[in-house]
């Protein structure tokens, strides 16, 4: 692995810029999953980031009682993917796990499989569902099976606002060997800006050296992509959802909106020397939405180089 993101992971390091993607569907023929893969190792190669963020999909309908506007369908396992599709695209690898899903045997397996690779490690969508293998027990199995895999987790500034426990959360996930954190798609800067204050005070209180908090930002092409966006929990003020949706060219004023939040992000991460990154993410299959989250890197490129 190139030494890039480790080296920035590790010393904490503002300017992480990432790309996610979701794996193909699994009931794809090996063919068309590895002409998809293709596609994508052209799209990416050329974009100079420091790492390919890949999805692990779960069913989160015991999260929530509302209709899920897309039906749920599994996808390859990103470790697969990442192994047997896209060993072309040069860059290190972020491999998401949702570890629930796995025995503490395949869990383990795992964990030594990515000897030298990255992985966020992600809990039970809520306290209903049915897990095999806890967060805790994922992170034990890691300090037991390969101590040095570098490990992330998910911050959830939505949840900052209704339980203010946030940067807590964070702390305890840190304790327990965390190097970094992805945020799940922010379209709430208000939320987003107040879990960074209250983590960056809660680690000058402790004197404990903050760790990179890299927010994800993503396009929005439609406004079902946008009812599906607000069914997976992102928070999206009244008065924004307005504007997209009376917008005329909702893509269009997306982007506008995720260069906004996260030049905002930056700014106010910068006065305190906060590290933070940011990840575009890129999971819908229209040509002109993935077109718009290609543009949306080399704006954060631009941002990045003129802090």
């Amino acid at each position: 692995m190139p030494t890039s993101l480790l080296t920035k992971i590790t010393q904490r390091q503002s300017g992480i810029l990432l790309y996610g993607i979701t794996p193909p569907k699994a009931n794809n023929t090996p063919e068309k999953i590895a002409e998809i893969a293709a596609l994508q190792v052209e799209r990416i190669a050329p974009l100079n980031v420091d790492g390919l963020v890949l999805y692990d999909i779960q069913d989160e309908a015991d999260r929530t009682d509302a209709a899920r506007p897309f039906p749920f369908m599994a996808t390859l396992d990103p470790l697969v993917y990442s192994r047997d599709y896209l060993a072309a695209l040069d860059i290190p690898k972020i491999n998401y796990r949702c570890v629930g899903k796995y025995s503490p045997e395949a869990f383990r397996a795992d964990v030594m499989a990515m000897a030298d690779g990255v992985s966020v490690f992600v809990g039970a969508a809520s306290r209903e569902q049915q897990v095999s293998l806890s967060v805790a027990q994922a992170y034990a199995l890691r300090r037991e099976t390969n101590p040095d895999l570098l490990v992330g987790g998910v911050a959830i500034p939505e949840r900052h606002l209704v339980k203010q426990d946030e940067h807590l959360r964070v702390a305890h996930k840190v304790a327990e060997g965390c190097s970094f954190f992805v945020t799940q798609c922010v379209y709430n800067v208000e939320a987003a800006k107040n879990f960074l204050s209250d983590y960056y005070y809660a680690c000058q209180a402790s004197g404990t050296p903050m760790v990179p908090i890299i927010f994800t930002i993503t396009p929005c092409g439609s406004v079902k992509t946008l009812e599906f966006m607000k069914w997976l929990g992102i928070s999206i003020p009244k008065w924004l959802e307005n504007d997209l949706v009376h917008s005329g060219d909702i893509l269009a004023k997306s982007l506008d909106v995720c260069r906004g939040i996260f030049s905002e992000l930056m700014s106010y991460a910068a006065e305190k020397n906060i590290p933070v990154g940011c990840n575009v993410e890129s999971v819908a299959i229209r040509k002109d939405e993935i077109e718009a989250s290609l543009q949306l890197v080399r704006d954060v490129q631009t941002m990045f180089a003129g802090a």
